[in-house]
């Protein structure tokens, strides 16, 4: 086999290659099986093979599978309907992608800023954040190796601290142009840090006080995975503006931005735009997601399948040194190390587990939210020897 490769060189890959699966099951081109603990980085909300889903798509395909954004379609506005119906909002723009998603919504909060008559306008975003490459989304990254080579980054944000609300009492007070704050529910790739439900209730009031928009990105976090449909509604609060992707289309490519009072009225005809956006086979894909949620309680299953295995694995590796703090809510799950772990990625692989380490040090669990607690306890049973013995081999720094 070559070792040469077409594609560009933007992923350090896994040595590995699946060619079908199976429920919470993969296979690779060699039949062996892996247990899907990352579902393609939280997009396979049904898992692999959904009788329901592989029907509709296939039904779906037989029909029509794009139309132009220039004519309705009935799809977009049964998808739009379920999502302002579960959120408490009020419109829905279709996109491709959280990149997208995320993109959209600097877009409002800029236009927003503009007609209140602010010529520059800024939005807060946080440390260790991720809203994705684009030259504006990876600019409201707090990531330097995101920004390392793309300099100069676009102009307009200002960062603070997670869970610091005296930080962003101080930007309130010294930065007049700032019209929105922009925050993860959880930060994915961060390494999984919920929003804390107290701060999370206090930024909402502070944009009420100061007529900002509150934007929160539910890309990874949302469409059920935490056990409620969005994270931050385990807040009771209702953002402006909600970024969506990932699990909403259970692995056909999906964006959605959400949107609640003046936000939703922001874009006018010629403001923003997409080809592919709520196409009739996306739009297909994220109905049948949502409506087999909730045939199947997937929500309540998530909530209650996702403790179950951060209490089980706190139990286990209780007074194992180098546990640094297992967090998350329901089926998104970090687990902090005290060192780089990054090596488990291919020892679980090896063991049958697919899994990723983000930020350097955190273990991170993203199943479908079809796994039950038998596979919770597989899981485990695989994963929990291999941290202990992970920790217990010298550092490599230390070595």
């Amino acid at each position: 086999m070559s070792t040469s490769s077409p594609l560009m060189a933007t992923y350090a890959q896994q040595p590995v290659a699946f060619s079908h699966g199976d429920g919470v099951w993969l296979f690779d081109m060699h039949g062996k099986r892996y247990l899907d603990c990352l579902s393609g980085i939280a997009v396979n909300t049904l898992g692999h093979n959904h009788p329901k889903l592989v029907a509709a798509l296939r039904e779906q395909i037989g029909r029509v599978i794009h139309v132009s954004n220039l004519f309705e379609h009935p799809l977009r506005n049964e998808l739009a309907q379920m999502l302002v119906d579960r959120s408490s909002m009020t419109n829905v723009f279709f996109c491709n992608s959280g990149l997208e998603a995320n993109e959209a919504a600097i877009k409002i909060a800029r236009k927003y800023g503009h007609d209140h008559g602010i010529d520059r306008p800024e939005i807060v975003v946080y440390e260790n954040a991720f809203h994705g490459r684009s030259l504006a989304t990876l600019s409201a990254t707090g990531n330097v190796k995101v920004h390392k080579g793309f300099e100069p980054l676009v102009e307009g944000f200002v960062r603070v601290p997670l869970n610091d609300i005296g930080a962003l009492r101080r930007v309130a007070a010294e930065r007049p142009n700032v019209v929105a704050v922009f925050i993860e529910a959880i930060q994915g790739e961060g390494g999984i840090n919920p929003a804390h439900v107290e701060y999370l209730q206090q930024a909402r009031r502070l944009c009420d006080e100061r007529k900002w928009l509150l934007m929160v990105d539910e890309v990874q976090c949302g469409t059920g995975r935490t056990g409620k449909w969005f994270a931050h509604q385990w807040a009771g609060i209702v953002p402006d503006v909600m970024p969506l992707a990932k699990g909403l289309g259970s692995g056909v490519p999906i964006g959605a931005v959400v949107a609640h009072g003046e936000a939703a009225t922001t874009f006018k005809p010629g403001n923003h735009g997409t080809t592919f956006g709520g196409n009739p086979l996306a739009m297909r894909a994220g109905i049948t997601t949502i409506r087999v949620m909730e045939e199947d309680g997937l929500l309540a299953s998530a909530a209650k399948v996702g403790k179950y295995i951060s209490d089980t694995l706190a139990r286990e590796l209780q007074g194992v040194d180098g546990i640094v703090e297992i967090r998350g809510r329901g089926l998104m799950i970090g687990i902090e190390l005290a060192r780089p772990c990054g090596q488990l990625v291919g020892r679980c692989l090896d063991a049958g587990l697919v899994l990723n380490v983000t930020a350097d040090t955190v273990v991170r669990l993203l199943p479908p939210l079809i796994f039950t607690t038998e596979h919770a306890d597989l899981l485990i049973s695989r994963l929990a020897p291999m941290i202990r013995e992970l920790l217990s081999e010298p550092s490599p720094t230390t070595a």
